[in-house]
């Protein structure tokens, strides 16, 4: 499916345009005038499209399954885009992007390439030198491979064939015009089969990390009896050496290009260095170092970082680090705690990196993976001139994510949008940040912005009685308002507000919509399988429907160690599961009528009534639709 990763996507990095799939017309790229293009009807694009009147005719869509695209397509055309309607299809989270394409490639009459991985890699170094390094960061960008090299059958001239994903784009011929490729000839391939080229032949190499392989120097262990005085003479010595350092910048380096969230760096039980990343929500070990002590990697960690103090161990402190990786500013937040061990006389450290790519933010809600219908109540509540829109779920669960989404949707610059956030993370263009600090609080930002004429706020957290008034008074009086909460679901959202202080009847009429997310990892489309045997009694207490009949409907991670989509991890990327609670007249009702207490399951019940899909629901439509496991299930929603 084309979703999004949630901030976690593309582990290229010299390619990183490749998956920005900017629309574009067949002739040439769309680019936006003045003058809106004419109206056009539902079944009438349907009909002019000959890809989408093809993928409708084969059943691999649906028209109801069309109605998203279409929209996001008509608003396009009313700001004079010239877009295809069936470009629109690639960037729905309910259409399997690689089907859109072969389709096109078809219509368009694009022969499939046909050719062995190996080989093709082979191929591209030995011609590494046909091209200078501009050509292979344009072809790059647009996923455009060369395969092969044969002369032509009558005037002997060198022919070039290339793969790529979506041979229709106009600007594959303009680069290879600029490139004076004279004779080629484009052919289709699936993505996912280029992807594994790409990331074997391109990606480019982490110097710090061939540095650490080559260097010479290894570190003496101290003796198991030296006194916890010595350690402190010891560090400057060590940390001079060339391998704690390179070992330092290749983690940052390779975390990039890894897609990581955090870095986690701590000593284990024999006090040697391990480092974890977080990829797609789970940790996996990194790099464990058996030759220098764990104190001495975490001084050059904190040397390395702003506003940390080495000699400090005995607090928590938070500092940041800046890098400049593949041609992009790269900025990591640091955040230190210190943490026993078996020497109680010895102070150690965890040390926690959060990696802040802002290529990674989403700026298209529909890429957060989003089902249909959530997908429009949730558009529906952003675009309302008031009322609070809140985001409710666990640490890790996307909320930010989905946020900075929502927001992207609304900043024009027509509107005051204000945020209050505790840090910024990522600098949202149109939007005037507050960062709050030990002279400027939550509650002295929320009264100050009522003074500064906001259309659209965003509070990071509502954490007591006071912000959350203060919150829903912005929503009562006029102002769009988003925010967060930790709670479990949608329903138990509004009765932590109640049990802040809220009076019931300022939250009937402040909220116009809660939504309860969560992140399930996404099956890899090239090595899931389908499950031959699954545990009908298990799908029968989740809740699917005719489970007895679901062998080789529901799909189990693939167990190739080899494969170069997800290297073997068997998912990769994550999508959002929501439970989205509009508040109709009927919750309204509900709400205004409680005295002592919010009724979660009268306002759960009403909700399943008028058409809100639970977790779980939303759950178990990836399941069927292959694009996560029952295992993954279990694991996010556990038996809710």
């Amino acid at each position: 499916m084309a979703v999004g990763d949630l901030g976690f996507g593309n582990r290229l990095h010299r390619s990183r345009g490749a998956k920005e799939r900017k629309p574009e017309a067949e002739e040439k790229p769309a680019e936006p005038s003045n003058v809106a293009l004419p109206a056009i009807t539902f079944d009438e694009a349907c009909r002019n499209d000959r890809v989408v009147y093809r993928l409708l005719d084969k059943g691999f869509v649906t028209p109801e399954g069309l109605q998203p695209s279409f929209e996001a397509w008509q608003a396009d055309r009313e700001a004079g885009l010239r877009n295809p309607f069936w470009r629109m299809l690639t960037l729905s989270p309910e259409i399997d992007t690689e089907t859109v394409y072969l389709e096109a490639s078809k219509v368009y009459a694009f022969e499939p390439a046909e050719f062995g991985e190996e080989e093709v890699m082979e191929f591209l170094e030995t011609h590494r030198a046909s091209f200078d390094e501009d050509a292979w960061d344009g072809m790059l960008e647009l996923f455009l491979i060369p395969i092969s090299l044969d002369p032509e059958p009558i005037t002997g001239e060198p022919r070039w064939t290339f793969a790529t994903h979506d041979p229709t784009r106009p600007e594959i011929h303009q680069l290879l015009k600029r490139m004076d490729v004279r004779r080629f000839e484009v052919k289709y391939c699936p993505e996912s089969q280029l992807m594994g080229i790409v990331t074997e032949s391109f990606v480019s190499r982490n110097e710090f990390l061939e540095r650490l392989e080559n260097t010479q120097h290894v570190f003496e262990l101290g003796g198991s009896d030296e006194e916890p005085d010595q350690v402190d003479d010891r560090l400057e010595q060590e940390m001079k050496g060339s391998k704690l350092i390179n070992l330092f910048e290749a983690a940052l380096v390779e975390a990039v290009k890894a897609g990581t969230s955090d870095i986690h760096i701590f000593p284990n039980p024999d006090g040697k260095i391990e480092i974890h990343f977080r990829v797609d929500g789970e940790l996996d070990l990194w790099y464990r170092e058996e030759t220098v002590r764990a104190e001495s990697f975490l001084a050059v960690v904190k040397d390395n970082a702003v506003n940390v103090d080495r000699f400090e161990r005995d607090r928590a402190q938070d500092g940041f680090i800046q890098r400049w990786i593949d041609d992009a500013l790269i900025r990591f937040r640091v955040s230190i705690l210190p943490i026993a061990t078996a020497r109680q006389e010895i102070s150690a450290e965890s040390i926690v990196i959060r990696v802040l790519d802002d290529r990674k933010v989403l700026t298209d809600l529909r890429k957060i993976g989003l089902l249909d219908t959530a997908m429009k109540r949730f558009d529906m509540a952003i675009r309302q001139p008031h009322g609070m829109v809140i985001l409710t779920g666990p640490t890790g669960s996307g909320k930010s994510t989905t946020l900075v989404a929502a927001l992207h949707q609304v900043v024009t610059p027509k509107v005051n949008v204000l945020t209050v956030e505790d840090p910024v993370e990522y600098i949202i263009r149109g939007v005037r940040q507050i960062k709050l600090s030990h002279k400027l609080d939550l509650e002295g930002a929320l009264r100050a912005i009522l003074r500064h004429d906001p259309d659209i706020v965003m509070v990071g957290e509502m954490r007591d009685q006071l912000t959350a008034e203060l919150a829903v008074k912005l929503a009562n009086t006029g102002h769009l308002t988003f925010s967060t909460l930790h709670t479990n679901d949608a329903p138990s959202a509004v009765s932590r507000l109640f049990k802040m202080g809220v009076e019931p009847f300022l939250i009937a009429y402040a909220i116009n919509l809660v939504v309860a997310q969560r992140l399930v990892r996404r099956l890899c489309p090239m090595c899931r399988r389908p499950d031959p045997a699954p545990d009908s009694d298990l799908l029968e207490l989740l809740g699917f429907p005719g489970s007895a009949n679901l062998s080789g409907h529901v799909y189990i991670a693939g167990a190739d160690s080899n494969c170069p989509e997800c290297r073997g991890m068997g998912y990769k990327g994550r999508r959002a599961i929501a439970e989205v609670l509009p508040f109709t007249p009927a919750i309204r009702k509900l709400v205004m009528e409680s005295e002592t207490m919010i009724e979660e399951e009268a306002l759960r019940t009403t909700a399943v009534q008028e058409g809100m899909l639970t977790l779980p629901d939303s759950a178990r439509e990836l399941v069927l639709m292959g694009e996560t496991s029952v295992e993954e299930m279990v694991r996010v929603t556990g038996s809710e």
